[in-house]
């Protein structure tokens, strides 16, 4: 057994600023944040739940309780003649601790 097995696993931070790409803001998205105090981002396809959570803690200093994701396969779309498809999207579904909270309008105070 190696040590590095039992100490919590570090993160290039140049790649953690990666893997958050946008955060969803839908009706939806409002809807479980109000609910679950649960946050939506889009992120990279490749980029798995532990990256996810070291990604929010790093750029929104926030205490996070769970990941959940999900793979959502593009739409077929129609273009004029032609017919396309929209691009497969990562979501993930990160849920805050109790009395965390998240505000994208503005940095922390």
């Amino acid at each position: 057994m190696s040590a590095s097995s039992k100490t919590p696993k570090k993160f290039d931070e140049s790649r953690l600023a990666q893997v958050l790409v946008a955060p969803i803001i839908s009706e939806k998205a409002t809807q479980v944040g109000e609910k679950r105090n649960q946050v939506l981002f889009k992120v990279l396809r490749d980029a798995t739940k532990p990256e996810i959570k070291a990604a929010v803690e790093l750029m929104f200093k926030v205490e996070v309780a769970e990941v959940n994701t999900l793979n959502q396969k593009g739409k077929h779309k129609r273009f004029g003649r032609t017919f396309g498809r929209r691009d497969n999207v990562k979501k993930a579904y990160v849920a805050l601790k109790p009395g965390q909270e998240l505000n994208f309008s503005g940095e922390a105070a």
